[in-house]
């Protein structure tokens, strides 16, 4: 018996694959008569809805500073890359999740052609049709989400990067689409800042990484610093590996720098949203730094305090640029 739209919402993805992957009908849904119809665009958006703030801590740019007629539309790209991230990583089957994903790139593709079915799509629809995205950003996405099914080791710094590119830049790209801010510049700047947050991500996690055989501190580096693959998976907190580590965090916090100029361009109530997203990953970076980069025994973690800190300086400096722009205005009138 089907629960509603909502109710599905708050169910793990794993669960929900059967009610609309024709494969899983016979061997996860049998005794379901048929898989759920598509459903409305109002049941598919309160589905986004409930998905995206059921999982509110990890979309922290749905909060009450984004202009409320954009909520809806995060909380349809929200869902569409919480449910390709689950394919990935909470299906426990390699080859399983795999096809799944394969799945979820048909249902892609057969939405852009205006054939939506699941509630994700069906939502996702008019969100890419107002903003112009481009299908190969969710493409991507998928792409890298596919990746991490077998590939565990990087050898070079590039094939870090170009896993980033995927990972992490199309979602500032689809961001910018969202906030109607695209040009070569802004793309750069954003891609910047995603890259830098998702290497930050990276170096706060090396345990968690390891205890599932991935390492994403590429050989290259480890060589260079003499960091022996059996000393990460030993947890061996070495002095090579400080330093190892003290030139990844240097890495990424230039990139999420070089990325901050995207605030100042960005329309006057957005700016404190995406602040707050570079500015957390510095933040990581400095939770990495304080407890001197031992991140094989301490995951750094940044706090509520933390935040708020971070929320306050950025309202700051909002009011300070608001500030200057209302001044030159004045003094450049007619």
């Amino acid at each position: 018996m089907y629960g509603t739209i909502r109710e599905d919402a708050l169910r793990p993805v794993a669960e929900q694959v059967a009610d609309w992957w024709p494969v899983d009908r016979e061997t996860l849904a049998a005794s379901r008569p048929a898989l759920r119809e598509a459903p409305s665009l109002d049941d598919a958006n309160a589905y986004c809805r409930t998905l995206a703030t059921g999982h509110y801590e990890n979309f922290p740019l749905v909060s009450w500073l984004l202009p409320k007629g954009l909520h809806q539309h995060f909380y349809n790209v929200y869902s569409f890359c919480r449910w390709a991230d689950d394919l990935g990583d909470e299906i426990g089957d390699t080859e399983r999740s795999l096809k799944l994903l394969g799945w979820w790139r048909h249902e892609l593709t057969e939405s852009f052609a205006g054939n939506c079915h699941h509630p994700v799509f069906v939502a996702l629809k008019p969100t890419i049709d107002e903003f112009d995205i481009p299908q190969q950003l969710f493409a991507d996405l998928i792409s890298a989400f596919e990746q991490d099914q077998h590939v565990l080791e990087y050898d070079t710094h590039d094939q870090v990067l170009d896993y980033c590119t995927r990972s992490a830049n199309p979602v500032g790209r689809i961001v910018l689409h969202l906030c109607r801010q695209v040009s070569d510049q802004t793309f750069a700047w954003s891609d910047s800042i995603c890259t830098g947050l998702q290497l930050a991500n990276f170096w706060q996690d090396v345990d968690r990484d390891l205890a599932i055989n991935r390492i994403y501190l590429p050989k290259e580096d480890r060589d260079r610093f003499g960091v022996a693959r059996e000393d990460l998976f030993a947890r061996r907190t070495t002095d090579e590996f400080l330093q190892l580590m003290e030139f990844e965090v240097g890495r990424a916090r230039n990139l999420l720098n070089s990325g901050l100029p995207l605030v100042e361009v960005l329309p006057g109530p957005l700016q404190v949203d995406i602040e707050l997203f570079a500015r957390g990953g510095l933040c990581i970076l400095d939770r990495i730094e304080r407890i001197g980069f031992r991140v094989l025994e301490t995951r750094p973690v940044v706090t509520r305090f933390d935040v708020l800190q971070m929320l306050t300086s950025c309202l700051f400096r909002a009011v300070v640029r608001k500030c200057r722009s209302q001044t030159w205005q004045r003094r450049h009138e007619p």
